[in-house]
């Protein structure tokens, strides 16, 4: 049988749309937006793969009123109108989609499901198999024998399909599929603003239908009295016979569209390979070019990537002479789950594929304790080169087996990283798909004879061979992938940065995650029954001042109180009713004094649950410390994050907040040394902008926001308040991040008028600086990316968006990404400094937090001045900028009482 394909198009490009937004949605040099294009096509050639059709057509909705729109006006009135990155994105789909001579069919007064339902009543009269793809599950009600719903989900990261016919309906849901329209005319669909019979949600709904068949039937039986419904509920669907009928109505798909094309024009035909290369060249889907061999280059069946390596049985000994020859060593990790306590990371390394560039041969060997032990001549061998990916995890398994990981050279995650920051997925599968263009998952799931890979003699088992061709593969992919890495980083001037600024960090962020924190877990307990039972006199407080108990954690509670009740004024309603969030309520304030309090027992329910309860899973029970993860891959500036838990985020703006770090203590006999950059974002921006006045006040050590706040509010220095310093210091913070009028009226309560002319006042003072910032926006422009002082660069396509707010945010990366990516290297560049003249002078102290422009140390106290000394030197000296870097140092027996 035949199939006929229909494809629903608004859905399955809303699907792709927020599928592929992440941290960075995909857009072309010029700013055009195209993931949305980019994941239909890839669901469209995954289904046409899978499906091989005959026949196929997509249905797009058009603007114009529905007849469900005339028959009840609230339809689909909650819908947000869809968002600018799309709605330009809509007609490239349809152009792509012509070029390749798939029919679009749209009907003015009918949605797509109308045309998807009435083409597959169609398909199934003239004897095809049809097969619907939505991402809308109202297209059940459509399902037959002959019929079947694919809808798309995604997991692992890929994309699969869940099948519906009839028999699946059935035992899904216990009714035909027909029977559906009945459920939703009783449950109603909120995000249509289907109305339904109010109080009766799917469940009971289903089990309705399930047993009178109908909604006709339903009432029927009630009217007769023959039904067994009770009470409220029985009450409720009597009185909204006419909702449920409506409701019926509005969620039953046309099945008579007047539709003139015929199955001539819906029969997949040859694409129109001219235009497609054209338009898939314009939107940069090089990888969809290759895939179909569109520039002619090569034959239609032949591999986009050909992997050529020969799997070949080694001992571990022959393993590590060849290592030790060259000097070397490309390998992958494999690990498997470990539920021990004790370890930071709950893996243990089970074996490791090693891939040898010069023969083109991997190998690959199990591993056990004993083996492990063997291998530590290897990897604590400085000189022999490491490549790998992720290799700070790879120190930590390693350590936990007595085994320091050295020779420390190359990371592919990281090379990736710095290439486009903006790059979130830098796993090894997702980088060889990026890279190579190689499907992993794909490759080794195939059964091809043609592979050049030699698996190991028959008697071993099936498992070493699986795992064998598996991470072979692996160290393979990793060695082809930082050749090419290597070679950017190059062309893109980046490869200093990467050889001495962010590999050597992961040497300092390794080791700083196995150091980690003492925690003194009877004071961080005590401190959370302080907090509780403040929390308990809150909760009575704001009962008494509401009147009335009242769940104050529930936001619908909470909003019925302030809102119904005290008649407060109304800021913000959702879908879900009164918006009670924290801007909400800040705006209130002045309102009511109930709401102070609320804000405050807000801030220690946080407190309590995130620093206090949350912090204890992840103290070690064999060191009793904590070892958060630190990242540089994440954040697109290049500032190093913390994860599990993130440290670099525990309050600090008030006093309880930042009592949270006064369980966190040095062992015995030892002190904590803390320095601090002492504003080294505005140096870092004084030096970039060469303004005079900010150098002159830096050079000769003045308090450069009470210079700002004479400047701006013509104010001899030495009358400078300390509200209008205060004022100066947020309009300073605030170039340095490009905050608008708007942001700063907020910021300091002041009306938008007055921050216009703070801002306006600052940048006509500080000349140097408002030149940086229209000339570093104009730069990025032009060149598509920004750069750091040591060739860190953001690609920034916003810049040429045609969305307003976009734009906006393009700006604000422009402007900032030098500033507080180039502080964010030169932190680098003073932990690595620091770690290797601690390790030169073989020095028991240890780096073991980084917290934006803070590095701390824990040190014994008879080595407590001299890394003192080396901190300030080191950090000091990490760059020689215009005007001085001041690193302030402080020691203290616990976090709290460092500076």
């Amino acid at each position: 049988m035949d199939n006929f394909v229909l494809i629903d198009g608004n859905s399955i490009m809303n699907r792709a749309f927020y599928g592929i937004m992440g941290s960075k949605m995909l857009t072309t040099k010029d700013g055009k937006y195209t993931n949305a294009v980019y994941g239909f096509l890839a669901i469209l050639f995954k289904l046409i793969e899978d499906a091989n059709p005959k026949y196929m057509a997509v249905a797009f909705d058009l603007k114009a009123p529905t007849a469900r729109h005339k028959l009840y006006e609230g339809y689909k009135a909650n819908r947000k109108g869809m968002p600018d990155e799309l709605a330009e994105q809509m007609p490239l789909i349809k152009e792509i989609l012509r070029a390749m001579n798939i029919d679009i069919v749209e009907k003015e007064g009918y949605e797509a499901d109308d045309v998807l339902g009435t083409l597959s009543r169609y398909g199934e009269k003239q004897g095809l198999h049809v097969t619907i793809l939505s991402g809308d599950r109202d297209t059940f009600q459509l399902a037959t024998d002959n019929v079947t719903i694919r809808i798309p989900r995604t997991k692992g990261g890929k994309t699969e399909t869940d099948l519906f016919d009839r028999s699946k309906i059935l035992e899904t849901y216990g009714i035909e599929p027909k029977q559906l329209i009945e459920v939703k005319g009783l449950q109603g669909d909120s995000s249509d603003n289907i109305p339904g019979v109010p109080g009766i949600g799917e469940k009971t709904a289903l089990s309705l239908i399930q047993k009178y068949g109908t909604i006709d039937n339903l009432y029927d039986k009630i009217e007769k009295n023959e039904d067994d419904l009770k009470g409220k509920q029985r009450e409720k669907i009597k009185d909204n016979k006419e909702l449920a009928e409506l409701s019926k109505t509005l969620g039953t798909i046309n099945l008579e569209v007047p539709i003139e094309d015929t199955l001539e024009q819906f029969k997949v035909e040859e694409w129109d390979k001219e235009k497609v290369l054209k338009l898939f060249k314009e939107l940069n889907f090089n990888r969809y070019i290759e895939r179909f061999h569109l520039t002619g280059e090569k034959d239609s069946q032949e591999e986009t990537y050909k992997v050529e390596f020969k799997t070949v049985e080694k001992s571990i000994e022959e393993v590590m002479d060849i290592v030790k020859s060259q000097k070397k060593i490309i390998f992958y990790l494999q690990t498997e789950k470990e539920e021990n306590p004790d370890n930071i990371i709950k893996e243990k390394i089970t074996g490791m594929s090693l891939y040898n560039s010069d023969t083109q041969e991997a190998y690959y060997i199990k591993l056990n304790q004993e083996e492990m032990s063997q291998l530590k001549e290897i990897f604590e061998d400085e000189n022999i080169k490491k490549t790998s990916i992720n290799l700070t995890k790879i120190y930590i398994l390693l350590k936990q087996v007595d085994i320091t990981l050295e020779g420390i050279e190359n990371d592919i995650s990281i090379g990736a990283y710095i290439l486009n920051p903006t790059n979130n997925k830098l796993d090894l599968k997702n980088l060889a798909m990026q890279y190579l263009e190689l499907d992993i998952e794909e490759y080794i799931g195939e059964e091809d004879n043609q592979k050049q890979m030699t698996l190991f003699e028959e008697n071993d088992t099936q498992n070493d061979k699986k795992d064998s061709e598996k991470y072979t593969l692996y160290a393979y992919v990793i060695e082809k992938i930082n050749t090419m890495i290597l070679q950017k980083l190059k062309e893109t001037n980046s490869f200093d940065l990467y050889t001495n600024i962010d590999m050597p960090t992961v040497e300092v962020l390794s080791s700083m995650q196995w150091n980690g924190m003492y925690v003194d877990e009877q004071e961080l307990s005590a401190f959370g029954e302080e907090l509780t039972s403040q929390i308990e006199v809150l909760t009575k407080v704001i009962h008494e001042m509401a009147g009335e108990e009242f769940n104050i954690n529930s936001t619908k509670q909470l909003g019925e109180i302030l809102f119904e009740k005290m008649k407060l004024p109304v800021i913000k309603k959702t879908k879900n009713g009164y918006s009670t969030d924290v801007d909400v309520l800040e705006k209130l304030k002045r309102e009511d004094p109930i709401i102070g309090k609320i804000l405050e027992y807000r801030q220690l329910m946080k407190l309590n649950s995130t620093y206090v309860e949350g912090l204890k899973p992840f103290i070690n029970p064999k060191t009793k410390r904590i070892h958060s993860f630190f990242h540089q891959t994440i954040t697109a500036t290049g500032r190093i994050s913390s994860t599990e838990p993130n440290l670099q985020n525990i309050p600090t703006r008030f006093e309880l907040g930042k009592r949270v770090r006064k369980v966190f203590k040095p062992e015995e006999g030892k002190v904590y040394i803390d320095a601090d950059y002492s504003q080294i974002e505005l140096r870092v921006l004084a030096h970039i902008s060469e303004d005079k006045h900010m150098i002159e006040a830096f050079k000769n050590n003045e308090d450069i926001h009470k210079q700002a706040a004479s400047k701006v509010f013509k104010t001899p220095i030495d009358e400078v308040t300390k509200e209008q310093r205060s004022n100066a210091k947020a309009v300073n913070f605030g170039i340095v991040y490009g905050i608008s009028d708007f942001g700063l009226a907020e910021q300091l309560g002041i009306s938008r008028k007055k921050a216009k002319q703070y801002i306006d006042e600052y940048l006509t003072e500080y000349a140097g600086i408002k030149e940086f910032m229209e000339n570093i926006i104009e730069k990025t422009k032009e060149k598509g990316y920004v750069e750091t002082l040591f060739h860190r660069r953001r690609y920034v396509p916003e810049l040429n968006s045609k969305n307003y707010m976009v734009r906006q945010f393009g700006n604000r990366v422009a402007m900032n990404t030098p500033i507080q990516g180039t502080a964010a290297d030169i932190m680098k560049i003073a932990m690595i400094n620091v770690n290797k003249e601690l390790k030169k002078r073989e020095l028991k102290a240890k780096i073991i937090l980084q917290v934006h422009d803070e590095m701390m140390i824990e040190a014994p106290e008879s080595e407590k001045e001299e890394v003192k000394d080396i901190m300030k030197r080191e950090m000091e000296s990490a760059i020689q900028l215009k005007i001085p870097l001041v690193a302030e140092i402080s020691e203290a027996k616990n976090w709290y009482d460092c500076k």
